[in-house]
């Protein structure tokens, strides 16, 4: 699978439209002068419309599936076409904007 790769200032939603933020990209390596973002990556959600009713609202996320040649640091990068798990309830992410200069495999 082949997508962008993903940094600190993609736009990233849940599946209910709230705010994904990874929390600790990696500095060493930018794309379009910000931090990449592997499959090790957390991420926090915020604005999250889900009822607690309904189990939400998302808290946070992490990338499962990413590059499969493309690694920082020893990890996966996560790219555009790869795929999230927010908790709870599971639900993915979605990439919005993000850069579109750098791609991985």
């Amino acid at each position: 699978m082949s997508g962008a790769i993903l940094h600190d200032k993609a736009l990233v939603t849940c599946q209910h439209t709230g705010a994904a933020r990874p929390n600790a990209p990696v500095a060493r390596v930018t794309v379009s002068g910000q931090p990449v973002v592997t499959l090790a990556t957390l991420y926090s959600i915020t604005g999250c419309k889900l009822s607690p009713n309904s189990g939400g609202p998302c808290l946070n996320a992490q990338w499962k599936s990413g590059a499969r040649r493309v690694l920082v640091l020893g990890e996966f990068v996560a790219i555009d076409t790869g795929s999230a798990v927010c908790a709870p309830p599971p639900g993915p992410l979605r990439p919005r904007t993000f850069q579109r200069r750098v791609f991985a495999t």
